[in-house]
C-alpha cells in the first residue's frame, strides 16, 4: 500500500510521475475535459487544522475525477480519545479509497496509514508539507521550464513547508538555500537525514537574505509563526523584521526572479502588498496548482494500488 506520509516516501522517478501526471490533468482541464478516472471512488479527509486550499484542491479535484469527498473534523472523526487511533483508522479504511490527514502530529498519520488499510496522504503536518512542495516544483517548471539546477532561495521560518521544499529539491536536482535568523534554521538532524537521501543536493543556510538571493531564480517566503505557534507571534516579528520579501529583495535578485508562498500571506509581516502583487509574483498561479496536484497525486496512489 503506497502513501505519502513525507516525501521521504517517494524515488525520485516516482515524483516525476506525480507531476507529469498533474501537468496530463492540469492540460486536460484547461481543455474542457474532465474524465471520470476515479469513478467511484471516495476520499476522506480528516482536519485538525483549518484550511482553504488544502480542502477546496481535494475536494475540487476529486469532483473533477469524478469520485466524492467526505470531511471530518478531529472532534467528528474522534480523535482525541472517543476510540482508539487505531480503531478509528480501520473503520476509515473501511469507507474510503484514500485518506487525507491535515494535523499537529506526523506520527498520527504515520499510524493511520499503518491500520488503515488504504492509502494515506499527509496533507500538512508539523513536521511536513509534501502536497506544497510537490506543488510548488510544478510551479516553477512551469515558469522556469526546469526545476534542475534552479537556485530556490526561501527567506523565513525552517518550519515544515521548508523542510518538505528541501526534500523536493533533492529529489528534482534544485539547490536550496535558507535564509533566516540562526535560531530558526533547519535542524541538524534533519539536514543530515536529506544530504543522506539526496547526497548531491546542495542545501545553505545563511542569516543574510539580501546575499543568499544573489543569484536566486525563485524567492519563497512563509508565515513566520505557524498554527500553534501564536504565543510567538510578537517575538517572531521582531527578530524576522530584516527577512521580510519586499520590492527591494526581489530587486536585488532581479527581474527574472520569481517569487512564491504558500499561503495564507500575512501582508506586511513576511510579505508586501507590493512584493504579492508584483509581476514576478507566481503565488495565484501556485495556489491553482494546488489542485492540479492533488488530482495527480491521487490518481497515481489509486493506480498503484
Amino acid at each position: 500500500m503506497r502513501h505519502l506520509t513525507s516525501l521521504f516516501d517517494l524515488s525520485s522517478q516516482e515524483v516525476q510521475e506525480i507531476l507529469d501526471l498533474a501537468n496530463e490533468l492540469k492540460a486536460e482541464t484547461k481543455s474542457g475535459t474532465r474524465n471520470p478516472y476515479c469513478a467511484g471512488r471516495v476520499v476522506t479527509q480528516v482536519f485538525e487544522k483549518p484550511s482553504l486550499r488544502t480542502r477546496v484542491s481535494f475536494e475540487a479535484g476529486i469532483s473533477q475525477l469524478g469520485g466524492t469527498s467526505i470531511f471530518l473534523s478531529a472532534k467528528d472523526a474522534g480523535l482525541h480519545g472517543r476510540e482508539t487511533l487505531e480503531d478509528i483508522s480501520k473503520v476509515l479504511g473501511g469507507y474510503s479509497d484514500i485518506i487525507i490527514l491535515r494535523t499537529f502530529s506526523q506520527k498520527l498519520i504515520e499510524t493511520v496509514a499503518e491500520h488503515s488499510g488504504c492509502s494515506v496522504i499527509n496533507a500538512l503536518s508539523d513536521d511536513y508539507h509534501p502536497c506544497q512542495a510537490l506543488t510548488d516544483v510544478m510551479t516553477i517548471n512551469e515558469h522556469l521550464g526546469t526545476s534542475k539546477g534552479k537556485n530556490i532561495v526561501y527567506v523565513g521560518d525552517g518550519n515544515n513547508v521548508a523542510k518538505s521544499l528541501a526534500l523536493v529539491a533533492g529529489h528534482v536536482g534544485a539547490n536550496i538555500t535558507i535564509a533566516a535568523p540562526e535560531g530558526y534554521w533547519l535542524q541538524e538532524e534533519f539536514v543530515q537525514q536529506a544530504t543522506a537521501e539526496f547526497p548531491t543536493l546542495k542545501l545553505n543556510q545563511t542569516n543574510d537574505p539580501h546575499a543568499a538571493v544573489q543569484d536566486a531564480d525563485v524567492i519563497y517566503t512563509d508565515v513566520w509563526a505557524s498554527m500553534g505557534q501564536e504565543s510567538e507571534k510578537e517575538k517572531r516579528a521582531a527578530e524576522f523584521a530584516a527577512f521580510q520579501v519586499n520590492t527591494e529583495l526581489l530587486d536585488a535578485a532581479g527581474k527574472d526572479v520569481f517569487f512564491l508562498h504558500c499561503l495564507p500571506a500575512r501582508r506586511g509581516l513576511e510579505v508586501t502588498d507590493e512584493a504579492m502583487n508584483d509581476p514576478r509574483s507566481i503565488v495565484f498561479d501556485q495556489a491553482e496548482n494546488r489542485m492540479h496536484l492533488a488530482k495527480g497525486l491521487m490518481l497515481w496512489l489509486l493506480r498503484q494500488n
